[in-house]
Formats: structure tokens, sequence, C-alpha cells
């Protein structure tokens, strides 16, 4: 590298501020464990038969998600607070045959209804069920659940958190099928039922008496293995929703981190490195398993054998019916899990990087024709329910005006890709750079607990590559004009 590069390079580390609003009071160092940014040098593995020590590690990680519904028993209950219901159907049950069931907040006279899937990954064999189990029983038995959940991003019943949807009926839907909330089998020889299904379709019966027969507008909306749901369900649940209202309703979907791409050597007749097709082949044995159950349109174009395909989002979207709005970060950590990255700039070789940059490129190109998304180029997963979702912005427009945006063009008529002058809700960002947009999440050393930028990510992971005789490709030239102007 040239002297002058260096130099250059060294002085505007000096003057750059941190990347986000929230930190850029200082570059402080925070205890590990109450970090909410993206943290560095993380651990854990994939591999489609999973050892349990690896199974551990996902289940871990999965348990270890930022769940900011979770109210401690503890704690003064409020009006605002949803309250849990256990299904009327006592057939349709979690894992281990406890009661399903949902949180609910209603909004009196308000005919406005928003449905959320909480996500938490799957298991797929007797093993790694019980290994679950054992792990996170939270996701498969409903018999710790507390009495009461807090809203909080989207779900939030604070004007300020939420502003376009505080005041809406508010349900959410436990996690503790295991299945996608795919399944269909009430019983299963090795202990386990999968019904996951089932339980969003006895939700929304159960809703009815409580106001949900008035209403106007329905979002079904998930995160993670929720989003995946999302694109599973909302066909079914908007036919169910039309025979059991007087009035026409609008049900559309809102897809948060459940847009996953397939490996593209998916489509041999069998995987060859087991360790690049772990969720592929999770998903073909889970499907046998759960007896899930496909959009019967999504089905039909695939051969007898290929329908796992139809858990992918832009295999299933030519297909849909109902208008979804896709919230998806292009650089998804459990993405590049599952394509065995990790975002360790201690050690990424030359090919790791460039990997990591061709994910952001495929989400983008899988996105191109979906008329409303939301796609900030940044590390991280999942975004609807964290209580600063407001903070992340794509070309200048945060999600919930973006969301609010695609409302409004809903209600009006407009045709699905027909923008309101001033009101955009397809926003992908055009930068090429992991966590190049400003507003993205903080990410902290691993080691040493302090917020890291971008370029010194990248000075830290060029220069070791030097070391190596190894370097990643780029010109720092279009990075540090970037960091300068808005950084």
């Amino acid at each position: 590298m040239k002297i002058v590069e260096m130099f250059t390079i060294l002085l505007i580390l000096k003057e750059v501020r941190p990347q986000t609003k929230r930190a850029h009071k200082a570059n402080m160092k925070r205890p590990l464990p109450k970090r909410k940014g993206y943290i560095l040098n993380t651990e854990g593995d994939r591999s489609t038969e999973m050892s349990p020590a690896n199974f551990r590690l996902v289940e871990q990680s999965m348990s270890q998600m930022r769940d900011p519904t979770l109210l401690p028993q503890q704690q003064q209950k409020s009006q605002d607070d949803m309250k849990l219901h256990f299904l009327k159907n006592t057939l349709v049950t979690c894992n281990d045959r406890t009661a399903a069931g949902y949180y609910l907040r209603e909004a009196k006279g308000n005919k406005r209804w928003i449905i959320f899937l909480e996500g938490g990954w799957c298991c797929y064999s007797k093993g790694t069920c019980d290994i679950r189990y054992n792990n996170v029983r939270r996701l498969m038995s409903s018999s710790h659940w507390p009495q009461t959940r807090k809203g909080t991003g989207i779900m939030s019943s604070k004007q300020n958190e939420n502003p376009y949807w505080w005041n809406q009926n508010a349900v959410f839907v436990p996690y503790c099928s295991s299945d996608v909330w795919s399944g269909n089998v009430s019983r299963y020889q090795d202990g386990y039922a999968f019904m996951g299904s089932m339980i969003i379709q006895e939700v929304i019966q159960d809703l009815v008496p409580k106001g949900f027969k008035q209403a106007k507008s329905v979002i079904l909306a998930g995160s993670s293995a929720g989003g995946t749901g999302v694109l599973l369900n909302i066909d079914r649940v908007a036919e169910l929703v039309e025979e059991l209202t007087t009035e026409s309703v609008q049900v559309r979907g809102l897809v948060d981190s459940g847009w996953f791409l397939d490996p593209k050597h998916t489509d041999q007749s069998d995987c060859l490195d087991i360790s690049k097709c772990a969720l592929t082949e999770a998903i073909k044995k889970g499907l046998k398993l759960w007896n899930g159950i496909l959009p019967e349109n999504c089905k039909q174009q695939f051969k007898k054998g290929d329908e796992w395909k139809c858990f992918y989002g832009r295999r299933l979207f030519t297909s849909m019916k109902s208008p979804i709005f896709v919230v998806q970060w292009l650089y998804d950590e459990e993405q590049l899990r599952i394509e065995n990255l990790q975002a360790d700039f201690q050690s990424m070789t030359e090919n790791q990087w460039n990997s990591i940059q061709i994910i952001g490129r495929e989400f983008k190109k899988s996105l191109r024709e979906v008329p409303a998304v939301f796609a900030p180029a940044c590390l991280s997963h999942t975004l609807i329910t964290k209580s600063n979702w407001l903070d992340f912005q794509v070309k200048g427009v945060n999600l919930a005006k973006a969301l609010h945006c695609w409302d409004r063009s809903q209600q009006e008529n407009r045709g699905p890709k027909t923008v309101i002058r001033g009101c955009p809700f397809h926003l992908i960002d055009n930068c090429h750079w992991p966590h190049c947009n400003p507003t993205c999440p903080a990410i902290y050393d691993a080691m040493s607990g302090q917020e890291v930028s971008i370029l010194q990510m990248f000075l830290k992971l060029r220069l070791e590559n030097q070391r190596r005789g190894q370097e990643p490709k780029g010109d720092l030239g279009p990075l540090i004009s970037l960091l300068r102007n808005s950084g």
C-alpha cells in the first residue's frame, strides 16, 4: 500500500465519526451483555445433520435473540400490555402438546389489526427437536409463557415509538411449533406435534368474537422464521378472513428477515457439500416430518420432490395473490450463518469478504421486482419489533414512513408499483459495502467492546490480509468518500 494512501486513511480514521446517531456521543466501552448492535467475532455453525454441539450453538443463538416483548412476571402490569389467551381448540397445540395461544391488546372501535408471528429457526428430526426442547423450551412449549407481553416496534402502543399503528389491535403469536409455521401433524411417533399452520388458523377463528369480524385492514407480520411463515400462509389467511368478516377487508403480509436466499448449488439432485446446504436440507427433512402445508400455486410450479423450494421468497413470490412488504437486511447475519460466513474482520480472507458482498448483490437482485421493499445495506437480523426501529433509514426514509406510504397506496387502490408523490416504499440501498449505510446498527469489537466504523474494519482487514499476501478487492476511494460525506 502506498505511504500517501496509508497516511490519508489514518487521518480519516481520526476524523471519522461513529456511524450511527445513537453512538454519536463517544467511542465508549459498553458492557457486552447490554449491546444492541452487531458484535464482531461471533461463533456458530450449521451443518445438515448437525452434531448436537453445533445444533446447540444455533439454538443458543436463537434464545439470545432480543425478544423485547417478554415481560418478567414480577413487573407491574399495564393496560397497554398484550394479554395471554389460550386457543379454544385444545387439539391444536405446541410441540409438547401444551396449549398453543396468542397475546392480544384490544383497541375498541379500531378496525385495523396486526397479527405477528414470532421467529426462532426450527427442528427437523427427533435428535434436533430433543436438543431444542432441552435448550430453548419456550419455543416448543407454553408451560412457562408469561401472562403478559410488552409490544415494541410496530407492536408498541406508544405513539412516539409507533407513530402510525400505536392504537391498532395487536396480536402476538408465540412460536412453539418449530416448523416454520407450516406444520399439520397432531401427533408424531417420537412424541412431538407440529401444528404451526393450524395455530394461525385457530388464532384467527378465536379473534372473531373479539371484534375481528368487523376488521377492515389486517396485516399478517413475522420476523425470521415468522417472516417465512407469512410467505407460506398469507394467501390462506386472506381466504379465511374473507369468510369470517362482514366487510371487505384488505389482507397484507409484512415479511421481516424471512426472505432467505437458497444456495445455487441446491438445484443439483444431491448436495455434495453438506455444510453449505444446511437450511435446504433442514427444510427438506422438516417438510416430511411436519407434513408441511405449502401454497398450492407455488407447489404447482415444481416437480414432485422439489416443493421445498416454496420456502424461499423469490421462488414463492411470483405465485402469491396477496400484497406483501419485504423488510430485509442486505447482509442478514442469519443468511451469513447459513453460508458459513462470519463477519470476523480479524481473520477474514479475501474470498470471505467477496462472498459477503455477493450475498448483498444477490439480495438486491432477488428483491428488484418486489414492489414494496425496505432493504438497508447492514449486518443485522430482524427489525420491525426493535424499539429503535425508527432509527434506520434507506435513502432518507425510515421503515415506519415507508410502510405508511405502502399502506396509503393500498387503501387508495393504486397499482402495486404506483407511488404517491413524496411517499416511496421501494427502498433498496445503492451502496456496495456491508454496513455502508450510516444509520446501520452499531458494530462492536468483540474483544474491546468499543464501537468500530466500517472504515476501521476494512483497514484492519486490509492490513491483516496484506500480511498473508492477500487483499480484499475494491478501491478504498469510494468508501473513504462515502464515510467523509455521511459518517
